[in-house]
């Protein structure tokens, strides 16, 4: 005799399973993003070829010290504004945010940005600097606006050839 009782059980277990994964791959597919670094303004923390994984979040989420994804700027250092773009359809920059609000306004972009030693880096906005010695960041552009950021870097991964580009 079958117990169909005992079957439905497992098939509905089963089901669930599969239903939370799904869920669960969704939520982490637009919370998490894989870059794949192209450039050397990030050595020697970062080489091209090398990928990181990416929690999405904007600049007020960002601490000192740690690795951001951002939208490029435009020439001049003008900003984009609007939303961003999705992570495969435009080029990023990695930088490591070194003054975030209410930090003193570095001393290698006072100037760009028209501060005063002790000035202090405004609500809003983030100073990047490349850990390399030739880097395009915020010496040449000034604050990063905090909705320009696509998140921060979580941790490298192995290289591959098939993930979207974050570079100079």
């Amino acid at each position: 005799m079958i117990d169909f009782g005992g079957v439905v059980w497992r098939l509905v277990i089963l089901l669930g399973s599969v239903v939370a994964l799904a869920v669960g791959l969704g939520v982490a597919r637009r919370r998490f993003v894989v870059v794949r670094i192209s450039g050397a303004s990030m050595l020697p923390t970062y080489r091209t070829g090398d990928r990181v994984l990416v929690r999405r979040t904007s600049g007020a989420g960002v601490r000192r010290g740690q690795v951001v994804v951002l939208q490029t700027a435009l020439p001049g250092g003008v900003w984009r504004t609007g939303a961003l773009p999705e992570p495969g359809a435009a080029m990023w920059f990695i930088k490591r945010a070194v003054a975030v609000p209410g930090d003193p306004v570095p001393e290698q972009v006072v100037a760009r940005v028209g501060a005063s030693a002790g000035d202090a880096v405004p609500a809003g906005r983030l100073v990047v600097l490349g850990d390399g010695p030739v880097s395009e960041d915020s010496r040449a552009w000034g604050y990063v606006p905090f909705d320009r950021v696509l998140g921060v870097v979580v941790r490298a991964l192995a290289p591959s050839r098939d993930s979207g580009k974050a570079g100079e």
